[in-house]
């Protein structure tokens, strides 16, 4: 089946300062500058933008191929930093399709704006990229995504090692403060029956822990500092286990980086990007 015509979603929400603190709290991201929630953690911005993005996404994939779609990538990119009480207006729609012979690559861009003195400015921009096995009817369109490889150059040039642990509760903590309540995440038998070991953690809160040793490692615990945050999840992270992440020097502001758990590389083409 081939996928819809373009379709624009939007939603205005407001950067709940209770609802961020609890986010760090569900990512283990104990940085005092979220504590008198001011400041929110920078993977945050998924929470109020997630509908108008998961809009978007429903608009151009079939309902009888849902089930058959992997969060694959996120792009997220901050022209200012998001603070409590900022009131963020999100438009979604869809960016660009690649179709493949196992099923199709969809990116969706994901624009939030919020009120300054010259009205309303763009503060976030976001590209969501979803792989859907089994939908291989249609054309492609669109540009490419925005590309986030790890350069070779980098490999040589490590900043930073990190091992964060993944706790046993993990992904209710993380359920209960984005609102993300995927079975496959809470659910230990709905888990096994999509041919999973278990439960497994939620790929956007193993990109906040691989975000909050960026921010700690590379930009001085400031968050205001990270203008950019981009993964690939490239394996399933498991409770309990550890997370260890290795961040490296592109040059230039930018810094590649990469987890592995278990043994496993989890994230790969991992880009950050960290003002002067």
């Amino acid at each position: 089946m081939a996928l819809p015509v373009r379709h624009l979603a939007r939603r205005t929400e407001r950067v709940d300062p209770e609802r961020a603190r609890a986010y760090a709290d569900a990512t283990n991201d104990s940085n005092p500058a979220y504590g008198d929630g001011r400041c929110v953690p920078p993977v945050f911005g998924v929470v109020p933008t997630w509908e108008p993005m998961i809009d978007a996404v429903r608009a151009e994939v079939p309902a009888e191929s849902l089930p058959m779609l992997l969060h694959a990538e996120q792009d997220m990119r901050w022209l200012r930093p998001l603070v409590a009480g900022m009131e963020l207006d999100t438009a979604a729609e869809l960016h660009s399709r690649r179709v493949l012979r196992s099923g199709t690559w969809l990116t969706v861009r994901v624009v939030s704006t919020a009120g300054g003195e010259g009205g309303a400015e763009p503060v976030l921009e976001q590209f969501a990229t979803m792989f859907i096995r089994g939908l291989v009817d249609g054309e492609d369109s669109g540009p490419e995504r925005p590309d986030h490889g790890f350069p070779a150059r980098a490999r040589g040039r490590p900043v930073a090692e990190a091992i964060v642990q993944v706790d046993g509760d993990q992904t209710f903590r993380y359920r209960d403060a984005s609102g993300d309540d995927n079975p496959i995440h809470i659910d230990d038998h709905f888990a096994r029956g999509v041919n999973l070991p278990g439960i497994i953690l939620h790929g956007l809160c193993t990109m906040a822990m691989c975000g909050s040793v960026v921010v700690d490692r590379v930009a001085r615990g400031d968050p205001g500092r990270l203008e950019r945050l981009a993964v690939r999840f490239s394996k399933p992270v498991f409770p309990g286990s550890d997370l260890e992440v290795a961040v490296f020097d592109a040059g230039g502001g930018g810094f590649a980086f990469e987890a592995r758990s278990g043994g496993n590389l989890v994230i790969r083409d991992g880009w950050a990007e960290v003002r002067g």
